[in-house]
């Protein structure tokens, strides 16, 4: 993350802030994967439906990540400017745990979640953000089983 996203990430997160809590590590991430099979379908009816003169294909929503000791912050990434459009969820990291870290070519990933769910939440770190994967991972303990 660029020092200017970065400042104006801090900027929106420092309100939200508890007494003594600081913000730990930010980055930005994507929390689901846009499938190839939801792409291509998504190409082919945006294709069908202006006869052949547009193509629109999907794609997956930059999110900002800022961790403290605490929480978990996610704001929406303008995708034009630089700064957070809006928080989309805090998340407590008390009882949080994770996956592996799932290594691919262009990104990486790991599922987040609570003992107490059975869902939990994918986050994908493009491969600029390794340092901040690493952050994240090593504060959240690894899944039993």
């Amino acid at each position: 993350m660029n020092a200017k996203r970065r400042r104006l990430l801090l900027a929106a997160i420092e309100p939200l802030l508890e007494a003594g809590e600081r913000v730990e590590v930010t980055a930005v991430v994507n929390l689901n994967p846009v499938s190839v099979r939801r792409t291509a379908v998504f190409a082919a009816a945006s294709a069908l439906m202006s006869s052949g003169a547009m193509v629109v294909v999907p794609a997956r929503v930059p999110l900002y990540l800022g961790m403290t000791g605490h929480r978990l912050f996610l704001f929406e990434a303008d995708p034009v400017f630089a700064r957070p459009k809006g928080l989309v969820t805090t998340i407590p990291r008390a009882g949080l745990v994770r996956s592996e870290v799932k290594e691919r070519i262009l990104n990486s990933s790991f599922v987040v979640s609570s003992p107490d769910s059975d869902q939990g939440m994918q986050i994908i770190f493009p491969l600029t953000c390794r340092k901040e994967r690493d952050a994240v991972a090593a504060a959240l303990p690894l899944a039993a089983g």
